[in-house]
């Protein structure tokens, strides 16, 4: 079983601030569980997060236009 983190835990996790997790709770673009009035989220939730978010780097060559030839 995931482990159920608070506003503060999770902001330490990601290394943000509470205001930006609770920013996120709000705006329901991270998973959470209400526990009456205080509000928990799982560990996993805060990993998957992470990942959706994740860019790959594109490579030198794709990034590079394509040579000209000489007419």
């Amino acid at each position: 079983m995931d482990k159920l983190l608070n506003v503060e835990e999770a902001a330490e996790l990601l290394n943000t601030s509470p205001r930006f997790v609770r920013r996120l709770i709000a705006e329901r673009r991270i998973e959470f569980v209400k526990l009456g009035r205080p509000v928990r989220i799982r560990e996993s939730a805060l990993i998957a997060y992470v990942v959706e978010g994740t860019v790959t780097p594109m490579r030198t060559a794709d990034t590079l236009p394509a040579p000209r030839r000489a007419a």
